[in-house]
């Protein structure tokens, strides 16, 4: 084997454990806060025209104020459609209709409910996590498989050196996010 055959592919470790900081932020965007925010409404798909479309793609989704979200529904029709899509979705919000509007007035959260979303939110980042551990782990096995290759002592501590220092990084990452989602979740 060739001394470049012997080499760890550091940027696809790094876009991997990159994606799994991605998607944690995704699950994050879906977590009702106190506040109003268009990402709430991204898991919702309604049954339009004989498929499951994302809401987003039946109307204009705009957040006037910071407690309310207003759909504009393109297609008149659909206005029904919406409404009980959302009313299922389990958000826990009820939509008013006015007109071709449907307004979604986000309501105060409780204690209860905010330490129940701060446990969800820890349940996220430690998917995420073990996502970024499982990335870590097939770096190590690359090394591992190199080094068998022949790959030197020194060579082999320094890429587990490089793919630690990513994991360390990437975990910090997580922990910072959680720790900033947790305080959004519990502000009054």
């Amino acid at each position: 084997m060739s001394q470049d055959d012997l080499e760890i592919d550091l940027d696809a470790i790094q876009r991997r454990m990159d994606g799994a900081m991605h998607a944690l932020r995704t699950e994050f965007g879906s977590l009702r806060t106190g506040r109003a925010s268009a990402s709430i409404l991204e898991p919702i798909h309604v049954d339009a025209y004989g498929q499951q479309t994302p809401l987003n793609q039946l109307g204009t989704i705009n957040v006037p104020e910071p407690r309310m979200v207003v759909i504009n529904v393109w297609d008149k029709g659909m206005i029904s459609k919406v409404e009980r899509a959302i009313r299922d979705s389990g958000i826990g919000i009820n939509p008013v209709v006015d007109g071709p509007i449907i307004r979604l007035p986000i309501p105060e959260l409780n204690e209860e409910r905010r330490k129940e979303l701060s446990k969800v939110a820890a349940h996220y980042a430690e998917q995420a996590r073990v996502a970024i551990r499982n990335v870590r782990r097939d770096g190590m096995d690359q090394i591992k498989k190199a080094k068998s290759a022949g790959m030197a002592e020194d060579d082999q501590k320094m890429w587990s050196d490089e793919v630690q220092a990513l994991t360390d990084k990437a975990i910090a990452a997580v922990d910072k996010a959680l720790e900033e989602k947790q305080k959004e979740i519990m502000q009054v």
